[in-house]
């Protein structure tokens, strides 16, 4: 059976089913380019801009035999990105996605002071460089899938569409946590990987918008330039440039019922033997994280865009990303945790482990992370996060600067420990191997890895799918990519599938763990009323 490995929008399976498996992905596109028009005060304007600059294409066929060109119109106002997405028909039936980076670490954000491990604030602060504040799209110029592994062939074919001259255009999506485990059906949409060039794009900026429609091309796939315009205008036809906001509010929606797999009893079963593995005299696991899988059934159907607006207070600690095929659930998260981010061969990434919940007061909140900080058991749990981190960076990077090396990060809802790499990539290609060396990190696998994967793969009854995988974008100058924790799949017929999951090393207790899933879920289950409401009676 032959997998496709990326797919145009205008030449699906359902068309003319061009399928990439027999590409060169080293083969360089004719043309890859981007045209700005002048700036309007509406998204009405913008999108009658696109639609003419559309027109002329189509009457000016470009000579290249493959190619992608992004157009975009700048929008004299600052829209969120989130309301635009919000506002399409959700009955298109296209895919969709939506990533929001983090705002800037700051000086406050971390607790330096603890038992005077201090640190250097001006190289530890920067997360996004550009004024890119978040992306919608709504279709797919060109879409990257495979029910194979990702690979560095997966990789080449993606970067084949990206240039550092063309910045915004990016290829948006998820990686499985385990490409070797079977799909289960929520997750067949996804595949092992999914990533799409937005075919018609939303950017909030910093103090305005953007609104952009991309289209490629390759007549060696038998999908043509004529194909791909018309594919383009039947998308932007569909688009609505009327933008309504999103409702910041809890889910109207009552739970029904809740399934935890693993239940608390086999929880308890796995942490145990966990442990006794951990503690084996010729065991060479070190650390394994389990994870949680909350099955809850709704009164109503849940909008997961509503609750990631929701979500939106916290959100600025943390990255917040959609993804969903066409026709499938939504992977939703608000996960606060990096795995890299690559500017041209500059790299950066963070070791995130351990977790409290954040005090009532301001004494209780700096008593809490001074316990955080002074545990020997996390601080072993953050340390084989960072080391593990450090040794994979220094392999392909010139250089590697940990600063801080050790510190206290406070969320809205929760503290961790927290270190902070930066290094020189030395070639290019290496945006690979930064990927696939990194995940899974021991904050979301364990380690040794390998070991750890075992584990889990012999005890997790569910499919973790891309939750803990990682979550972003490619780009020709930028890429990247948070841990998709903290995250759900939400749709129809499945109700909403909420993931935890904490690690598990020795001094670990089971009931301690528990509580900290419930905590960490709770920033979905407090989207939602708890209780059945009663019925009025009339007496």
């Amino acid at each position: 059976m032959s997998i496709k490995r990326y797919v145009f929008s205008s030449c699906s399976l359902s068309m003319n089913g061009c399928q990439g498996d027999d590409h060169d992905p080293r083969a360089p596109i004719g043309t890859i380019e981007t045209r700005t028009f002048p700036a309007v005060s509406t998204p009405a304007l913008a999108v009658e801009s696109l639609n003419a600059a559309i027109a002329d294409m189509q009457s000016q066929p470009s000579a290249s035999d493959s190619g992608i060109i992004r157009l975009e119109v700048p929008i004299l106002e600052q829209i969120e990105a989130l309301d635009w997405l919000h506002s399409q028909d959700q009955s298109l039936h296209l895919p969709r996605c939506f990533f929001s980076g983090r705002n800037r670490i700051t000086i406050s954000d971390l607790s330096q002071s603890i038992n005077g491990n201090a640190f250097n604030p001006r190289t530890s602060t920067s997360v996004e460089d550009n004024d890119v504040v978040s992306v919608a799209g709504v279709g797919s110029a060109v879409l990257f899938r495979s029910l194979h592994p990702f690979s560095y062939h997966d990789w080449l074919s993606i970067k084949r569409f990206l240039s550092k001259n063309c910045p915004l255009i990016r290829a948006y999506g998820a990686i499985r946590f385990d490409e070797r485990a079977s799909i289960s059906p929520e997750w067949k949409a996804f595949g092992s990987f999914y990533f799409m060039v937005p075919q018609v794009e939303f950017d909030e900026l910093e103090g305005s918008s953007k609104i952009a429609a991309t289209i490629a091309w390759d007549n060696a796939l038998s999908c043509t330039y004529r194909n791909a315009i018309a594919s383009l205008k039947m998308t932007m036809a569909r688009v609505s440039s009327v933008v309504t906001r999103l409702r910041q509010e809890a889910s109207h929606a009552y739970i029904t019922s809740t399934d935890h797999d693993p239940s608390r009893k086999s929880w308890d079963k796995s942490v145990n033997q966990a442990l006794e593995r951990i503690k084996g005299d010729y065991s060479l696991l070190k650390k394994v994280v389990l994870a949680r899988s909350s099955k809850v059934v709704t009164s109503t159907d849940v909008n997961p865009l509503a609750w990631l607006g929701s979500l939106k207070g916290e959100g600025k600690d943390a990255y917040q990303f959609c993804l969903q095929p066409p026709e499938s659930p939504a992977f939703i998260g608000n996960t606060p945790e990096q795995l890299f981010r690559r500017d041209e061969f500059s790299i950066f990434s963070e070791a995130l482990a351990a977790t409290r919940a954040r005090g009532g007061s301001e004494s209780l909140d700096l008593q809490i992370a001074h316990d955080l900080f002074s545990s020997p058991k996390d601080h072993h749990e953050f340390a084989i996060v960072r080391e593990n981190i450090r040794r994979k960076l220094e392999a392909v990077c010139s250089s590697v600067v940990i600063n801080p090396e050790k510190v206290v990060r406070k969320l809205s809802r929760v503290q961790h420990l927290y270190g902070r790499f930066s290094g020189t990539l030395r070639s290019e290609d290496d945006e690979f191997t930064i990927l696939s060396s990194l995940h899974p990190t021991p904050a979301v696998c364990g380690f040794p890895t390998e070991v750890a994967r075992d584990f889990i793969t012999d005890t997790e009854m569910f499919d973790r799918g891309m939750y803990a995988g990682p979550v972003g974008f490619f780009g020709g100058r930028q890429s990247e990519f948070a841990v998709g924790i903290r995250s759900a799949l939400i749709g129809k017929g499945i109700g909403a599938l909420i993931y935890a999951g904490l690690g598990i090393v020795e001094g670990s207790d089971p009931a301690l763990e528990w509580e900290e899933l419930e905590l960490k879920a709770s920033q979905f289950m407090k989207l939602m009323k708890l209780e059945v409401p009663t019925l009025a009676t009339t007496v």
